[in-house]
């Protein structure tokens, strides 16, 4: 297992962080998972035996039943870990039990370390935009905890590139903690952070964590064009988080790493997990699972190599054209381009 250094940070994480959504699975988590205590314990096993030094959870994860499992499953072996936990979604029907406001981030963080057993989260992270709270007010909050020992290292997630430079550049003006990472949605099947959010990340300096990599299982390759999928099956049909906008691009994505994958004897999940791995300010990709063979799958990617044309080939068959300025600047500034930039338009220019 490799290690790479969160952002800024000293912080060294693993490639491959465990996810644990389907801890718990109730409510709209169900689709994802039915992992109880025990089955969170074997998960850890697994993931740590493979040298993976991070587990994401969310205190939204079946209404905090994610974090109280893997609170216990650790038990006390929690600090060989590093806990990584979120706060944003409603966690009640009250008007003031959802958001970024002061309020609702120290009682979910305070929350959250109940539910965990622990007297600090390794990574907090801010699980959505909130467009109607000051971000001074959430970013002091967030400060706060930082300085009183709850919180070692900040995070958002699903932030638009400009909503996250905004943060950074106000934390900066009021000597604020900064965000380390970032943990946004980056899959073959859709691949639209290169736009916009990697360039940011690689000229800020933070980490990027992938949540879904595998496009919730459509990257598996159980779905395949003209056959259907495997008994259980949950995307295409009850759950719509990737949504497929193009289903004839997909399958011919799948197709491509399938392909590759029979070339190297693995399955395409691990073709898939180890393309993203090759992608600039890539740091750790959360993979999660339903069962404990789908994990061992799922962490073999972290020892799969990729040549450089079958990572062309997988750029070319799941790429989208340039959007505006890109395609301009490509064409006009290319002489004058920075590493941010080139992390997007520099495929472009080679061909």
């Amino acid at each position: 297992m490799e290690y790479r250094q969160l952002g800024r940070t000293g912080l060294r994480v693993s490639t491959l962080t465990l996810g644990t959504m389907g801890f718990g699975g109730t409510g709209w988590a169900s689709p994802v998972g039915k992992v109880d205590v025990d089955g969170a314990r074997e998960q850890i096993a697994l993931a740590r035996d493979a040298g993976v030094n991070l587990i994401d959870t969310a205190d939204v994860y079946s209404s905090g039943l994610s974090e109280e499992i893997l609170g216990q499953a650790l038990g006390e072996s929690r600090d060989d870990v590093l806990i990584a936990t979120k706060a944003r979604m409603p966690m009640g029907d009250g008007p003031n039990d959802a958001g970024l406001s002061r309020h609702h981030i120290i009682r979910a963080a305070e929350a959250s370390l109940r539910r965990l057993g622990t007297d600090h989260i390794d990574l907090y992270q801010v699980h959505e935009w909130d467009g109607q709270t000051p971000l001074e007010e959430t970013l002091t909050a967030l400060d706060d905890l930082v300085r009183s020992g709850k919180v070692r290292y900040l995070g958002c997630s699903n932030y638009a590139a400009w909503q996250m430079t905004k943060a950074l550049g106000i934390a900066e003006r009021h000597g604020l903690e900064r965000f380390a990472s970032t943990q946004v949605f980056y899959s073959l099947q859709n691949r639209d952070i290169e736009a916009e959010i990697v360039p940011a990340v690689l000229d800020q300096g933070l980490g990027i964590l992938v949540w879904s990599p595998l496009a919730g299982g459509l990257m598996s390759g159980k779905y395949r064009r003209g056959v259907d999928a495997p008994a259980g099956s949950r995307h295409l049909t009850d759950w719509d988080e990737p949504p497929v906008h193009d289903e004839d691009k997909l399958y011919n994505t799948i197709e491509t790493a399938v392909k590759i994958g029979e070339s190297h004897g693995v399955s395409a999940a691990q073709v898939s997990l180890a393309y993203l791995l090759r992608k600039p300010g890539v740091t750790s990709l959360i993979v999660g699972a339903r069962t404990p063979e789908q994990l061992r799958d799922n962490l073999a990617a972290a020892d799969l190599s990729l040549t450089d044309d079958e990572v062309a080939a997988l750029d070319e068959v799941s790429g989208e054209p340039l959007r505006y300025p890109f395609w301009h600047q490509a064409k006009t500034s290319a002489d004058r381009l920075g590493p941010a930039d080139l992390s997007q338009i520099g495929p472009h220019l080679s061909r």
